[in-house]
């Protein structure tokens, strides 16, 4: 598959621009929380850093790598790619950047007033699993892939949902802080739960769902998105469909990817629950309770 890929070129596979924005997003991090610091405001840690700088890269893998190319191509790469952009992306991100900062963009007022109801955790819970799966409906998944503007608003509004749900287990705002260890697995369970339904009706389909993979002309639409006009034009004639590039018949491809998309998720899902449940277990088993008052009178 890697040689037939090679048709779109560098700029299709590579994303230069997209380079240039992640190093860019990456030497603004370092400007503001460097040089730019006022006093008393402190360097991120060298784990906010890692986590920040990781995230960047990841970025960068998702949508400006093959990887990107490929979710236009395959199902199952989409999947992948939805996977990473939504259930980890966001993680490191949170994790990566310093409180003050946190502090600055909750106290600009309009946005402080919607950041506030939306980091709710039923309302972030409700509202990021519902749009994900009104997406990967047919009809709005395939206008999505069709249209340049309307792909990008999607997805972009989609990823900031995700940031906001998973502000309720990750806010380093303790004030924001909400959900107990015990709440906030349940929390996590409860995204397992409601994201099942959008991964069964794709696992479960006996026939291809979306026209982005199976009709020429919607396939062509959609690579549009990532292939540069001239040199999409100059190869159409000879690409028929995603099978120029991949034997998988589109119904296993589709299936796989919403296997792929439920085994990530549970696979994250799973870190996260572990992560919580031994830090608060550790924590617990650390607290000593006082001796009650009769006990240090008889001693």
């Amino acid at each position: 598959m890697w040689l037939e890929l090679q048709i779109f070129g560098f700029r299709a596979l590579w994303s230069p621009y997209y380079l240039l924005f992640i190093l860019a997003m990456s030497a603004l991090y370092f400007y503001i929380t460097g040089p730019r610091r006022k006093q008393g405001e402190e360097w991120p840690t060298i784990g906010q850093q890692i986590m920040f700088y990781a995230g960047m890269l990841l970025l960068y893998i998702v949508k400006g790598s093959p990887v990107d190319l490929l979710s236009h191509i395959m199902f199952t790469a989409h999947m992948t790619q939805m996977a990473l952009y939504y259930l980890l992306f966001p993680i490191l991100i949170i994790k990566g950047i310093p409180l003050w900062i946190w502090h600055r963009v909750f106290a600009v007022p309009v946005v402080s007033s919607i950041l506030k109801v939306m980091t709710k955790p039923l309302v972030s819970l409700l509202v990021f699993n519902g749009v994900f799966s009104i997406y990967h409906m047919p009809g709005i998944f395939d206008y999505a892939k069709s249209n340049e503007i309307a792909h990008t608003l999607i997805t972009t509004f989609i990823l900031l949902t995700a940031f906001f749900m998973w502000w309720s287990v990750f806010s380093p705002i303790k004030e924001m802080d909400r959900l107990s260890p015990i709440l906030k697995i349940g929390f996590i369970f409860a995204n397992g739960v409601l994201i099942t339904p959008a991964c069964g009706l794709i696992i479960f389909a006996g026939t291809p769902l979306y026209e982005t993979y199976t009709q020429s002309g919607a396939w062509l639409q959609a690579m549009s998105l990532c292939v540069p006009g001239d040199v999409l034009a100059g190869i159409s004639s000879s690409l028929s469909g995603p099978e120029y590039f991949t034997p998988m018949p589109l119904v296993e491809d589709q299936q796989l990817g919403g296997i792929i998309m439920k085994i990530t998720q549970e696979i994250i899902f799973g870190i996260i629950i572990a992560q919580i449940f031994f830090s608060w277990f550790n924590r617990e088993r650390d607290t000593i309770d006082p001796l009650p008052a009769n006990a240090q009178t008889e001693s």
